[in-house]
């Protein structure tokens, strides 16, 4: 994730610009964009800015490679929490898992309240289930620090 929602970033090969065989309303015409310099409407100043300072941050860090490698990492930490302690189980298949939003559940539902109160008593927020699948939903984006996750996991381990 770049930045709030509101900007889009394209990257597009200028040679193929306006070859759709159709007239696109202009605000989908990316060479009316590019010609008016992304001036074409106005443009989400906000949602432009922050995702600057993401891009400036991502850089300054170690650039792409740098987080993917702390992404995984954070991911495996609390996949391998989930997968060995048995009061966990997580939704996705193995292949099928995000490295942003963890989704498991307790194996154990009478464990919930104990659960419950032990992350909120470490200071973690958010951690509800998805409104369809239920369980605990953990969001581990790029600026979520490793030592964050590793509140969790240390809570996890703490209940079993």
């Amino acid at each position: 994730n770049m930045g709030p929602a509101g900007a889009v970033l394209v990257v597009v090969k200028k040679d193929i610009l306006g070859k759709t065989g159709r007239n696109l309303p202009s605000y989908l015409d990316l060479g009316l964009h590019i010609a008016k310099e992304s001036m074409l409407n106005t443009p989400p100043v906000f949602s432009v800015y922050v995702s600057y300072l993401t891009l400036k941050h991502l850089e300054e860090n170690g650039g792409i490679a740098a987080a993917e490698a702390k992404n995984e990492a954070k991911a495996k930490l609390l996949y391998d929490e989930i997968d060995n302690n048995p009061l966990f189980e997580g939704y996705a298949a193995k292949e099928d898992r995000s490295l942003m939003n963890v989704s498991f559940k307790l194996t154990d539902e009478s464990k919930k309240e104990a659960f419950d109160t032990a992350w909120k008593a470490a200071g973690i927020s958010g951690l509800n289930g998805h409104r369809n699948l239920g369980g605990y939903r953990a969001s581990i984006y790029n600026a979520m620090p490793i030592e964050s996750v590793q509140v969790l996991v240390d809570v996890m381990k703490n209940l079993a």
